[in-house]
């Protein structure tokens, strides 16, 4: 498909909600995330998504982390469950994580993949595993992405539901676009035509982060018009990556999850920058006012 005109946004009944809570609901009821990240130095990236999931509305969320840095993970939010996983000499996953998480991923509604998981060898061969093998809809962002850029996007469809979160580089890594011949001939219009393209060959949900970040799972594409400069700050696309997945673990559709993720997200920045400034902001101001977003929409 062709981009066409930009849809605004603004008016919020043409944003996905959740629906209502019935009052006999139970934790249950909402979904089960597993967050798959972190790593020494970037223990930080994995308890944010974590609590993000949290504050979108899972009923449960386990954060799992490489050993050395649960302790500092589990201290974020006691609110979470927290998963021990085998790690390498620099505190990241190593192969033998690939076992541990392949019996804990059943327990899950959806999986959460990148926030702080690093790079190495080991990592690139265990995240194009989880993408390919795992059945259950997937967040896949941050480092993540770029392992499955080095693998190929893990080659042909994934086992199921996929909604990537890169921003413009990352991108351009995935969609193999990042040399000097390519990069210098992409606008962002080029960019978003490229998403659409790649989202449709992938079969899954893109969401090309930015000012009026693209959702498009190849047949639809929506531009998100909330959000403010202030949320360029390390840690916020781990909030997003929780978002939504406390979404499709609620059931929502990939793309609507997306969009409502996307939505949600821009809304507490803009909650938040109203009340501290744009220069203050950082990732965790989002999750301390994204309740106050949900509200906005009256969920």
């Amino acid at each position: 498909m062709t981009l066409g005109r930009r849809s605004t946004g603004r008016n919020k009944d043409s944003i996905p909600r959740l629906p209502p809570r019935q009052p006999d609901a139970h934790k249950g009821d909402f979904g089960r995330v597993l967050v798959v990240g972190g790593s020494r130095g970037m223990s930080g990236a994995a308890a944010m998504a974590g609590m993000a999931a949290l504050r979108g509305g899972a009923g449960l969320v386990r954060v799992a982390v490489p050993a050395s840095v649960l302790p500092i993970v589990a201290s974020y939010a006691p609110e979470y469950m927290t998963l021990a996983m085998p790690e390498d000499d620099d505190g990241r996953f190593s192969a033998a994580a690939a076992e541990l998480l392949e019996r804990s991923i059943p327990a899950a509604t959806v999986v959460a993949l990148g926030p702080g998981i690093g790079q190495s060898e080991e990592l690139d061969d265990l995240v194009a595993h989880l993408y390919s093998s795992v059945t259950l809809p997937m967040v896949v962002d941050a480092e993540a992405l770029n392992a499955l850029a080095r693998r190929q996007l893990a080659a042909g469809a994934p086992a199921g539901p996929r909604v990537l979160t890169p921003h413009p580089g990352e991108f351009l890594r995935i969609a193999h676009l990042d040399n000097p011949v390519e990069r210098p001939k992409l606008e962002r219009s080029v960019l978003e035509q490229k998403a659409i393209e790649l989202a449709a060959h992938l079969q899954a949900v893109i969401v090309l982060k930015g000012q009026h970040s693209l959702v498009t799972d190849g047949k639809r594409a929506e531009h998100n018009e909330t959000g403010n400069p202030g949320m360029a700050t390390g840690g916020s696309g781990d909030v997003l990556t929780g978002i939504i997945a406390a979404l499709l673990a609620q059931k929502m559709e990939p793309f609507e999850a997306a969009r409502l993720g996307a939505h949600l997200h821009g809304l507490a920045g803009d909650l938040a920058a109203d009340n501290l400034g744009q220069v203050a902001m950082k990732a965790g101001d989002l999750i301390d006012y994204l309740p106050a977003a949900l509200r906005k929409l009256g969920m």
